[in-house]
């Protein structure tokens, strides 16, 4: 664990999984707490993994135990060593290490398909020739009991030598699979003799080619947990009914039916506003080229928050803000956005960068001189030190900080025969402008008070307004993204074309100008533009320099 990590590991807000792990250690159920982070190797975690991961990791650190990092890679068809150091990198970014080597559910084949061969030879698994088809109709439904496959009364002779036919390779993919025997009339459709091992003839990133049988993952998990020690295996609501499964394999096998195998528990899945949390939906959005890739700064993964700005303890801290619950709720984009506002806040340096730029002339400024000025790095912090930012006849202002027409009393930036101060420099007056054949303002004349650099005017004159500015011959262009929310409804997920709406305005490439210290800015360190945002370096884009907004400086979704 991170040093980070471990200067965090104060008293938590308790929640039910405390309770429950606070109540077997005073049993003394357990001598240590171990928890483990399960991920099918098929896709870039999201925000709501890095919800699991701060769970399953943070237990560890907070109890002084164990986390395993264990990949469930079961499914060969849709894996890939590209998802495997993927998911490694975000654990570790995270600030979380796991005990040991990485585990992968593959560790453990041999050991699955011995504990299959127990069941078949106590009468409680078989090999089952039904189609799929024919498998759904014997299934039953919600209001309706299933019916026996008629190849459940199999002995388990035959069976065990079904299934080291399979084994072998002896059947086609889709013509068996191996079934539990529990009970077709169950209230529980997990429960309705569920497939244990199907058939698949795909290449394995781990085993290669040595099988072509492979287990379910309601299967596999339990086995793994007990294989494992795992003391608390916990997994998101939806896996509620199939706990039932799990404790059922455990408690038919005998070398795991001990009082302190592993027990499941569940709590609610991360839902957050204006984005999915689907690996399909993400898979399609990817696919279809409608962003760029698994770390697009508009995607939910944890790659594409790593590559907007967000920080690791951002996240940590967002999953401490919205808790741990057994209820399904929506969690509201303001939260996240807060998390990073107050760490940025406290650890960003302060520069100033010009989006929109329009050029300023001080008309009574020496011609060709540029001043240097010292500027606070952050304006709460005096231990950050001092930046050097210029000032001379020429500098670029944000155009929406220029009212060519007589402005509002309300509007507190430059404007004609008005008065407005540079950041951390002169105060200034508009004096006329001009345009191009469209009316848009090309260039705004000013002049300067040369006494006011650091102070107020000696006359008493009250200027109300500040606004940010980079001098013209010490700019650097720079290409600056602005990101936003990649769906224009709070929960895609219930349209029925999830697709059709996208925010056509979550990118913004706008051409800036940024101080020329900013040639030299770290990718993924965080920024705050005065008066725009927070803004990070990209982290993949190497040809050019480019800056991704990470988040405003409020939030103005709060306001729609």
């Amino acid at each position: 664990m991170s040093d980070s990590i471990k200067k965090d590991a104060v008293e938590r807000p308790v929640n039910f999984i405390r309770n429950i792990i606070n109540e077997d250690l005073e049993a003394q159920k357990h001598q240590i707490i171990r928890t483990r982070f399960p991920p099918e190797p098929n896709g870039y975690l999201h925000i709501g993994h890095a919800k699991s991961i701060c769970l399953n990791f943070g237990l560890a650190v907070d109890y002084q135990g164990e986390c395993n990092l264990r990949f469930d890679d079961t499914n060969p068809a849709k894996e890939d060593m590209e998802f495997v150091e993927s998911i490694k990198q975000d654990v570790e970014w995270l600030g979380f290490h796991w005990a040991g080597d990485v585990c992968y559910s593959s560790n453990y084949f041999e050991r699955f398909y011995q504990a299959a061969v127990e069941l078949i030879q106590k009468g409680l698994a078989y090999v089952c020739f039904l189609s799929s088809e024919e498998t759904r109709e014997y299934r039953g439904s919600l209001k309706e009991p299933g019916k026996d496959s008629p190849y459940r009364n199999t002995s388990p002779e035959e069976n065990l030598a079904l299934f080291e036919k399979m084994r072998a390779g002896g059947f086609k993919e889709g013509e068996c699979v191996l079934r539990a025997k529990i009970d077709m009339a169950s209230s529980f459709m997990c429960m309705r003799d569920p497939t244990l091992f199907r058939v698949r003839f795909e290449h394995h990133h781990q085993t290669g080619d040595e099988w072509c049988i492979y287990p379910m993952y309601d299967f596999a998990h339990c086995i793994s947990d007990a294989v494992e020690g795992v003391t608390h295996s916990l997994c998101t609501l939806e896996f509620q009914d199939n706990r039932r499964l799990y404790d059922w394999v455990l408690d038919n096998l005998d070398e795991f039916n001990k009082p302190d195998r592993p027990r499941q528990y569940e709590f609610s899945r991360l839902n957050l506003e204006y984005t999915v949390m689907s690996k399909r939906k993400l898979h399609q959005l990817v696919a279809d080229k409608l962003v760029e890739g698994w770390d697009d700064p508009r995607m939910p993964t944890i790659s594409g928050m790593r590559r907007r700005g967000y920080t690791p303890a951002s996240l940590r801290d967002f999953a401490e803000r919205i808790g741990i619950s057994k209820v399904d709720s929506m969690t509201e984009m303001g939260i996240l956005e807060a998390a990073i506002r107050d760490d940025l806040n406290v650890v960003a340096p302060r520069t100033m960068a010009v989006i929109d730029p329009i050029k300023v002339i001080i008309e009574n400024y020496p011609e060709g001189q540029v001043e240097s000025i010292q500027a606070p790095v952050h304006p709460q912090n005096e231990t950050m030190g001092k930046r050097e930012i210029f000032f001379g006849k020429e500098i670029y202002i944000d155009r929406a900080d220029f009212q060519p027409e007589a402005p509002n009393r309300k509007f507190m930036r430059l404007a004609l025969d008005k008065e407005v101060r540079l950041r951390n420099s002169y105060i200034i007056k508009g004096e006329r402008f001009e345009t191009d054949a469209d009316g848009n303002v090309t260039t705004v004349y000013a002049t300067y008070d040369p006494e006011t650099l650091g102070k107020n005017p000696a006359d008493g004159r009250k200027v109300k307004g500040v606004i940010h500015f980079v001098e013209a011959s010490k700019a650097v262009p720079a290409e600056i993204r602005i990101y936003d929310r990649l769906f224009t409804v709070a929960n895609p997920a219930k349209e029925d074309d999830f697709e059709s709406v996208i925010n056509p305005e979550s990118l913004v490439i706008k051409q800036g100008l940024v101080e020329p210290s900013m040639v030299n800015a770290k990718p993924e360190l965080a920024y705050q533009f005065e008066r725009e945002g927070y803004f990070c370096r990209d982290n993949k884009i190497t040809d050019k320099l480019v800056f991704n907004k990470t988040v405003g400086l409020r939030d103005v979704w709060a306001k729609k």
